[in-house]
């Protein structure tokens, strides 16, 4: 395990955001991503919580934003230096935000994800 400040976790998840291509960052929509740093459900990274924009119709609107929720704790907890770190954030990252374009966890694995 290794302990990554806070603010610093923050900075990877919001650099891993930023590495997503400009074409699919500008489809993401109604979604927030949040850091919960102490905790979490066991065995998680990461949490989508929401509705995919593959199910969404005409009738979604005034819906609260969806979520993704990335755990500093628990992707600390599976790694052994801060570069880990890094690329687990970024491959947590974009796991969820697949999660979010409707990719199921069968298809993100096949795709290495």
């Amino acid at each position: 395990m290794v302990e990554i400040d806070p603010q610093r976790f923050e900075l990877m998840v919001s650099e891993a955001l930023d590495g997503i291509p400009t074409e699919l960052g500008q489809l993401m929509s109604n979604v927030a991503v949040t850091v919960q740093h102490d905790g979490g459900p066991t065995g998680l990274l990461g949490l989508y919580q929401g509705v995919p924009l593959t199910r969404r119709s005409t009738f979604y609107a005034g819906a609260l934003p969806d979520r993704i929720t990335i755990y500093r704790r628990a992707i600390c907890a599976v790694c052994d230096s801060e570069s880990e770190v890094l690329e687990q954030v970024r491959r947590t990252v974009i796991h969820e935000v697949g999660h979010h374009f409707g990719i199921g966890d069968a298809r993100l694995r096949e795709l290495g994800w």
